[in-house]
């Protein structure tokens, strides 16, 4: 379409490029979508679902092996339908969140993009694992000082997680090996929980996917 990128924003999980001719490209990598800068667009992998050249031959690729991420062309100043990061989030607005949904189990709560941004499966389940709050109970049944653990948990969660991810990425186009995020629970089916309660991690299914938490520490 002969545009050119004016400006890169992010707004929770979608990337969004602003270009010329008043258009913005919005991009989620979903579980398994990567960016990659190329020096010579006409090389591409099998798994490349997009890419787009600029005028020196080099280009942005958009890989993504399951074909689950999502590309869409909007209008200029275009923002998806997402909640504020836990960053922004102030307290008193978040505990009017809790208390509109007073059925709604905590994990799935978490993972509801029009409340949090941000925050996915892995990290949902790190928050409450931190807060020692159980993912299958409503949030709504929580007590205040929990509720605010769990609070400042999402948000330091967050920011080690971005930290992290900046590690991996060495140079554009690359991924590297730093990325080393410390779960506690995510992905630890069996194992020991790290607190020494004695229990072992537990995974149960929620909204079609894995949860991980610890029986002992997590009611």
């Amino acid at each position: 379409m002969g545009a050119r990128i004016t400006g890169v924003r992010r707004a929770g999980k979608h990337i969004l490029i602003d270009l010329t001719a008043d258009k913005v490209l919005e991009i989620h990598l979903r579980m398994t979508g990567n960016l990659f800068v190329v020096p010579d667009v006409r090389f591409l992998n099998t798994t490349v679902r997009a890419w787009f050249g600029f005028e020196n031959g080099s280009g942005i690729v958009f890989e993504d092996p399951r074909a689950l991420g999502k590309i869409h062309l909007r209008d200029a100043g275009y923002l998806p339908d997402v909640g504020p990061e836990p960053d922004a989030l102030p307290f008193e607005r978040f505990l009017d969140m809790v208390r509109a949904a007073p059925r709604t189990p905590a994990k799935l709560f978490l993972m509801d993009q029009g409340r949090i941004a941000g925050l996915g499966n892995i990290y949902a389940a790190e928050a409450l694992f931190a807060a020692k709050l159980s993912p299958v109970k409503p949030l709504a049944a929580a007590k205040t000082a929990k509720l605010q653990a769990l609070h400042a948990a999402m948000a330091e969660i967050l920011q080690t997680a971005k930290a992290s991810a900046y590690l991996g990425y060495t140079d554009p186009g690359h991924f590297g090996e730093g990325e080393n995020y410390p779960v506690a629970v995510y992905d630890r089916e069996g194992e020991a929980c790290v607190r020494e309660c004695g229990r072992k991690i537990k995974r149960i299914r929620q909204g079609g996917r894995s949860t991980y938490y610890c029986p002992g520490c997590q009611r």
